[in-house]
């Protein structure tokens, strides 16, 4: 399967109804484009999720779906994760009763490590880059008959994460934009399958270097990419989805890039205008809409942008 459909994730949200919250939506205010133009800006609060970030949606969907279909292992299930993907599967398998094993790189942040701990997960770290901790965690697939997960590259996990939209559009349905950090793309995947329905764009943004999506949109075909940005520990896959690429190759979709200056001052103005403590790759949304990469919103443009985690040490806010 090469393309996540609104019909999935109308699945998606049906199966996983009352095992996750609703995401909260906040009008933000006015800003004005580059011409002094109005714009209307909205944030789905998403970091507020279980686990603190969208991934418990794709996380639920994906082990209810096995689990409805018998094919849930006595092993339990594994992922590699930069963090988030782990703590949502780590949490999702506690909720079902089975175990869970996480790899992680060893870059991790520890505020991650420790609240996987938490859910009961072993936790394995292993390599600098999520690569390295995937290929662990194949090996261990393969040794212990796990089900193996994905964090982003797996059609239940980005239908899944595709809810959220269903749920932002359901509370401001006069949406014009939608803006979505990206690393493998399941988010975006998900988010614009059902933004294609309702006739709504949908901008990825992704760090100047840490550009898996924008990079397999040059070449027409998924590329491995470097990883260097303040946002790779939840943006820094090496390859997006082929599910991401098929969604950016609509016309209502479009790849931007934003420096990580832009992104430390906005997830610093989030705290500071908004008190919102979120993570690096929640704030490349803000950056996005004000400017930072080839995007700028049109005049009287209604724009939401999707705060998708907040596993973070705000001591630095």
């Amino acid at each position: 399967m090469s393309q996540v459909t609104f019909e999935d994730v109308q699945a998606a949200a049906i199966r996983i109804r009352g095992h996750v919250r609703s995401v909260p939506v906040a009008r933000a205010g006015t800003g004005t484009n580059s011409d002094g133009d109005p714009f209307e800006t909205y944030f789905a609060l998403e970091f507020m999720q279980h686990t603190g970030s969208f991934k418990a949606r794709g996380a639920q969907n994906f082990i209810r779906a096995n689990r409805e279909a018998g094919t849930l292992p006595e092993a339990g299930v594994t992922i590699a994760s930069g963090g988030n993907a782990g703590l949502a599967c780590a949490w999702a398998a506690q909720h079902e009763g089975i175990p869970a094993t996480v790899f992680l790189p060893t870059t991790a942040p520890q505020v991650k490590v420790d609240r996987l701990r938490t859910y009961g997960a072993d936790v394995r770290l292993i390599g600098a880059e999520y690569a390295e901790a995937r290929i662990a965690c194949d090996e261990f697939a393969a040794d212990s008959g796990a089900l193996a997960s994905h964090a982003y590259d797996h059609p239940l996990i980005a239908a899944g994460a595709g809810t959220v939209m269903a749920e932002f559009l359901s509370q401001q349905p006069q949406l014009d934009t939608v803006v979505v950090a990206v690393g493998g793309g399941g988010l975006f995947a998900g988010v614009a399958a059902v933004a294609r329905h309702h006739g709504i764009r949908t901008v990825a943004v992704e760090p100047e270097n840490c550009r898996a999506l924008n990079a397999a949109v040059e070449a027409d075909a998924p590329v491995d990419v470097p990883v260097d940005s303040v946002a790779a520990d939840s943006l820094g896959a090496r390859r997006a989805s082929a599910l991401a690429l098929d969604a950016a190759q609509h016309t209502d979709s479009r790849s931007i890039l934003v420096p990580d200056q832009a992104i430390i001052q906005a997830r610093h103005d989030l705290w500071n205008q908004y008190r919102l403590g979120v993570e690096h790759a929640a704030a490349t949304t803000l950056a996005a809409a004000r400017g930072a990469g080839d995007y700028a919103p049109r005049k009287d443009e209604k724009v939401g942008l999707i705060l998708c985690g907040a596993n973070t040490d705000v001591s630095d806010l």
